[in-house]
């Protein structure tokens, strides 16, 4: 951007032409820190007092010397190759600043311009750790870390891949005794920290004696309730299983005791009717009637026992002796 002005001072015309950097440009070339005192380095040695000599703040003139005459600005503020000082800088003192040194013609004789930036010095920071379970954890405590550049120190090693606020370190690489510091810098100051020993211990868990105390009882009474669940479940177990047993056994000798009564039962009425078997003329053989008698044991076996009407009301008559082959038939 250009900017032509027409200034009159006293009986002077001064015409001049001013390129300049707009106020909001960031790209700076000087840094300064608040309350600092900045020399911007114009460095004309051919500079007279017949030269017009004029420094600018954005748009703004701050300096102004003609013929040897200072119209705005202090003459201490100005060396003599025309280098302008600033004192106690504040955040409203970064911008561009442009010098100019004009002949006695009006015509240019040399220009200088940059951007200054001015920030705000970095406070001490504290550093703080925590131990993990394998590791320790360090923080660099600082106010406003925005745009801070941090770097770390082991034993006085700086470690050049640690540019975070935070370093984690495994326990397995801390020697007995090591030690850490932080540090923080702006483009204006740097600070550092104090040195800190982490004090941690790898794979230790501390309890209090009455918590151990407290888990070993329960873990034992735990136990013993175990123990006395099962005892009961076994002792439960073989009452319900001999019981079983002996149901079983009584069953199965009631069926015998009812079997044999059956048998008894069939074979009486076996014998009583080849007793009763029908003698037809001729008189059938004493083995026709047995050979009856084997046929009716055989259906008996098959066929479930099964005690009859009149054998259950009546009680049983004695048995008759079995006859003999050679008992002879009676006479009719």
């Amino acid at each position: 951007m250009m900017v032509c002005f027409i200034a009159t001072l006293g009986q002077i015309l001064l015409l001049g032409c001013i390129s300049f950097t707009a106020a909001n440009s960031k790209t700076c070339q000087i840094y300064a820190a608040v309350g600092d005192s900045v020399t911007l380095a114009f460095n004309y040695e051919g500079l007279a007092k017949s030269n017009t000599l004029r420094w600018t703040h954005n748009t703004k003139i701050i300096f102004l010397t003609q013929q040897g005459r200072v119209t705005i600005g202090k003459p201490e503020d100005i060396t003599t190759t025309g280098s302008i000082l600033l004192k106690s800088v504040k955040l409203q003192s970064e911008g561009t600043y442009r010098g100019d040194a004009l002949h006695p013609n009006g015509t240019l004789a040399k220009t200088w311009t940059a951007q200054l930036c001015v920030m705000e010095k970095v406070s001490k920071p504290r550093l703080s750790y925590i131990c993990d379970n394998n590791s320790v954890n360090l923080n660099c405590h600082v106010s406003k870390p925005q745009g801070l550049f941090f770097s770390w120190t082991l034993d006085k090693t700086t470690l050049s891949s640690e540019t975070r606020q935070t370093l984690s370190i495994s326990l397995s690489q801390l020697k007995e005794k090591s030690s850490f510091s932080c540090s923080v810098a702006n483009k204006v100051s740097a600070e550092s920290s104090e040195t800190v020993q982490p004090i941690c211990k790898a794979h230790t868990l501390c309890f209090k004696p009455n918590i151990v105390l407290g888990v070993l009882a329960g873990g034992a009474v735990l136990i013993f309730v175990l123990l006395i669940i099962i005892t009961v479940l076994c002792c439960s177990y073989r009452r319900t299983k001999t019981k079983m047993q002996l149901s079983d056994k009584g069953e199965f000798n009631l069926l015998s005791v009812n079997k044999g009564e059956a048998e008894s039962i069939t074979r009486y009425e076996n014998i009583h009717n080849v007793e009763s078997c029908p003698s037809p003329s001729p008189q059938p053989s004493p083995r026709a009637c047995y050979e009856n008698i084997s046929k009716l044991d055989v259906k008996t076996e098959t066929k479930p026992p099964q005690l009859s009407t009149a054998a259950e009301g009546q009680q049983p008559s004695p048995v008759p002796k079995p006859r003999t082959k050679n008992a002879k038939t009676p006479d009719i």
